[in-house]
């Protein structure tokens, strides 16, 4: 399922975690912006993580899931275009 993940975190050190995290499990479309393409097992791990996050009051940090519907509605104004799944070669 495709997912978009977006963050306000406060702390420099927290947020660069974050986004390390993240790009574990995503791309980077913005700076406090990553969409991915994560099977069940893995959102749950990610949620998992993202619930262990040491947050302020001001903190926050959202996931959203894009039905497939949805996401062919996605439209974006200057660079960029969204994460499809990565191409896989066995050889």
């Amino acid at each position: 399922m495709f997912v978009l993940i977006s963050y306000d975190i406060t702390n420099d050190r927290v947020r660069y975690r974050l986004a390390r995290l993240l790009k574990d499990y995503g791309k980077r479309v913005q700076r406090s912006v990553f969409e991915a393409n994560l099977g069940e097992n893995r959102l749950a791990r990610l949620r998992q993580r993202l619930g262990a996050v040491p947050l302020e009051d001001d903190d926050s940090i959202r996931v959203y899931r894009l039905c497939k519907d949805c996401l062919k509605t996605v439209q974006i104004w200057g660079s960029g275009e969204v994460t499809r799944k990565a191409d896989v070669y066995i050889l």
